[in-house]
Order: C-alpha cells, then sequence, then structure tokens
C-alpha cells in the first residue's frame, strides 16, 4: 500500500475508535445548551436534499458559533451579488446550527458529516455541491479527499497559521501534505500566515493574503437597541463586561470586580460565560463570593443593588457589549489552553478593552490594538481591577481608547470584497 494511503487508513482507525467519545460530548444534553436531536443522523452522512433539489449551491463549512459569526459577512454580499446561488452552511455543534438559523432564507444549514469516507459522500450525493468554502484551517483528511476526489474546488477563507501551530503541523508533515494537497485555493488573513503555510509545502500560487474577513462585521441595529433597552435601568453607573470567559477565569474576574466595588461600589459587571452548560455554575460561584446577581433569563430588573448581571442566553454579545462602557475579553488568563478570542466587535463598536496575557489565538489583530492603545494587557484580579478604575475614572481615556479601536477596525475592512473576487476566478 502506498504511503499516502496507509496515512490515511491509520487516522481513520484512529478516529474511529475516538469518535465515540466525542460523540457522546456533542450529543450529551446540557443546560442551556442546544441538542442535535435527531438530526444525528447527518453526522453520518444521511443528510436531507435540498428545496431545490436542481440547484448546484456553494457549500461553506463554519464549525461553530464564532466561524459562523466570522463568515455572515460574506454570506449577505455573497447573496447580494449572486441572489440566485443557493449556500449551505454546515456547523458540527448544535450552537453553530442556532447561530446559523439566524443567516434565515440565505442559507439552508446541514450537520457537517463526520470525516469517514462513507458520511462525506454520502453528504455530497445529496448536496451535489459546486465549491466548498472552508471557515479558518478546518482541514480534515478524508472530507478533503473526497471532495476533491468528486472534482469539487476547496477554498479555505480567512485562513491563519500561528507559529505554535506551524510547529505543530511541521512534526507532522506527511499528514498536513495529506490533506493540503487538494486545496485550491488558500485565503490568508495576514502575510505571516501565508508565509507559514507556504514554508509548510502549499503551492505559492494557491496562497492569497486577503486580510480577515471579520473585519466587515455588520452590527445589527437590533442588538444596539437590546443594549440600550438593558442600560436604560442601569443609568450612569460605571459597567464593564467580561465576554467569554471560560472555567478558571470567572473567579478571577469576580475578585477584580469585589476589589473594584471598593472604590466604585455602584459598579456593575456584566458576565458572560461562553459555554451554556457553565451558566448554572458560575451564578453559583457569583453567589458564593457574596456579590448579588441578577441572571438574563430570569428576567428581573438590574436595581441599584444587582453587583453582577450574568448573560446566561446564547447569541446576545452585542446587545451586552453595547450595554457596557469597558470590555474585558476572556480566554486569555489560561495559559496555552485558549489563546484568547476576538477583540473586533468590541472594537466596532468603539469600546476600551482589556485581555490577558494569552492571545495567541488572535495575535496579530491583539498585538495591533495594543500598539494603538486600543487595549490593555492585563494579568491578576488586583490589575484587572486598577486598568477597569482607570478607565472609569477617566473619560479622556475611554473615549480615546475606544476612537482608537473603532479607526483601527474601519480602516481593516475590505477583506469580503476580495475574497469574493479572487473566489470567482479560482472556483
Amino acid at each position: 500500500m502506498k504511503p499516502k494511503p496507509m496515512i490515511r487508513l491509520i487516522y481513520t482507525l484512529i478516529l474511529a475508535v475516538a469518535s465515540p467519545i466525542l460523540l457522546l460530548g456533542l450529543y450529551k444534553k446540557k443546560p442551556g445548551k442546544p441538542s442535535v436531536g435527531s438530526r444525528w443522523k447527518e453526522h453520518f452522512g444521511c443528510t436531507p436534499k435540498l428545496s431545490n433539489p436542481n440547484a448546484r449551491p456553494v457549500w461553506i463549512h463554519a464549525v461553530s458559533v464564532g466561524e459562523v459569526i466570522a463568515i455572515s459577512p460574506l454570506i449577505r454580499q455573497l447573496k447580494q451579488q449572486q441572489p440566485e446561488t443557493t449556500i449551505v452552511l454546515t456547523t458540527t455543534t448544535p450552537t453553530g446550527a442556532e447561530q446559523a438559523s439566524k443567516l434565515g432564507e440565505w442559507v439552508e444549514h446541514r450537520y457537517m458529516p463526520i470525516d469517514f469516507g462513507f458520511a462525506v459522500s454520502g453528504f455530497i450525493k445529496a448536496i451535489q455541491p459546486q465549491a466548498l468554502y472552508i471557515v479558518e484551517t478546518e482541514l480534515w483528511p478524508n472530507t478533503l479527499h473526497k471532495v476533491a476526489q468528486a472534482g469539487i474546488p476547496i477554498s479555505v477563507i480567512n485562513a491563519r497559521l500561528s507559529e505554535r501551530s506551524y510547529q505543530r503541523y511541521a512534526k507532522f508533515q506527511s499528514v498536513f501534505d495529506l490533506v493540503s494537497k487538494n486545496l485550491t485555493t488558500l485565503l490568508c488573513q495576514y502575510q505571516d500566515d501565508a508565509e507559514r503555510f507556504i514554508r509548510l509545502g502549499v503551492d505559492a500560487e494557491k496562497v492569497f493574503v486577503t486580510g480577515s474577513i471579520k473585519f466587515d462585521i455588520q452590527v445589527d441595529p437590533t442588538a444596539l437597541t437590546q443594549g440600550q433597552a438593558l442600560r436604560q435601568p442601569i443609568g450612569q453607573r460605571p459597567v464593564w463586561i467580561a465576554a467569554s470567559t471560560h472555567e478558571g477565569e470567572d473567579l478571577p474576574i469576580i475578585k477584580a470586580h469585589q476589589t473594584l466595588l471598593k472604590s466604585h461600589p455602584n459598579a456593575l459587571l456584566i458576565l458572560v460565560p461562553r459555554h451554556p452548560e457553565r451558566f448554572n455554575a458560575v451564578a453559583n460561584l457569583v453567589s458564593q463570593q457574596g456579590l448579588t446577581i441578577v441572571t438574563r433569563t430570569s428576567g428581573e430588573t438590574i436595581t441599584p443593588n444587582t453587583q453582577v448581571y450574568l448573560a446566561d442566553t446564547m447569541g446576545e454579545m452585542m446587545s451586552m457589549l453595547s450595554a457596557a462602557d469597558i470590555c474585558f475579553m476572556g480566554g486569555s488568563l489560561l495559559g496555552d489552553k485558549v489563546g484568547g478570542h476576538n477583540l473586533l466587535e468590541p472594537a466596532e463598536i468603539g469600546m476600551p478593552m482589556l485581555t490577558g496575557p494569552s492571545y495567541f489565538n488572535f495575535k496579530d489583530i491583539s498585538e495591533q490594538l495594543i500598539a494603538l492603545r486600543a487595549c490593555q494587557v492585563v494579568e491578576t484580579p488586583e490589575a484587572i481591577a486598577k486598568a477597569v478604575e482607570g478607565l472609569i475614572d477617566s473619560e479622556t481615556d475611554r473615549i480615546e481608547q475606544g476612537r482608537n479601536a473603532k479607526a483601527f477596525v474601519r480602516q481593516s475592512k475590505g477583506a469580503v470584497g476580495r475574497t469574493i473576487e479572487i473566489l470567482d476566478k479560482r472556483g
């Protein structure tokens, strides 16, 4: 047997052993988390046909919520330019499916088949896509092999490759070669990303730099209206938000807020855990620390005595952000576990920002915002409290940092247009 088929066979055997564990995590019911339900068969290639069975759709794969949000501007522009084009949007997770539903009639959603040849073949047979666009770097060996074998061009959109990920891939060069040879086009966020892919052996003629499509975000006016409604009972109280926190970050954030309350007793923290299954545990943690809490789902109004407002819902991040004055971005206090989250949403609405020191997944954007004095790096509860306090006390600093953030986003837009132009030429 040739080396590459052998590698793919070994990979498939490992996937077969690991998939029950992966699926258990995906299907396990958790409070506040949407369920795959009866649609589980789609993960095995039993994919419902399109509403128009004669359509040859563009297939866009976005793993979960973040990727769906990132690709939404491109989907909007693609539909505006080519309204007759059918778009099938696949996600792996039910939270991603829930976010995809917000795109309405622009897309038809299906669950992504697991990376087994039979499942991918079943999907292709049912959908008959004309092209596959993968958001960021979700490269599955069997999927790419089957799609390329069917003569369908494969483009990676908004691709990124950190130095850390490059070094990981380089250790398994033969596996990376197995997937990269099937790619038609690789559209990278930054030149550094492009150079790393080329160093890994991707043909330079396939690689383009478009910028990040995440800069082309469009704030939903409804979200801003909802944020204003949330802010109304809060009034002039200073409000900061800890967005997309992970397990291990909530307690430092709560400790920072307790410190802040000593100098600003009327301050309010909006706490937004990243994962819905953690909502109850975070609410209990806030109460255990002796702070008064109101949860979003309770429907209770924020009162002058409320110290923490827990956003225990999904898909309302922009509303929560627009109700606050200062944003701390989570996923950045946990060493090498998460690597931060995207700062562009608070930047788009002109918010001063804080991040922990671990932001390697968004290194380029974060470092540019830090250099522009739109974002500060903080590491401890004491440092977080001090930075929030400084921004509360200095309206000039808040306005300047927010203005810098917004200008940065505005100057960096245009990646969606560049992406569509290249895709039109290359398929």
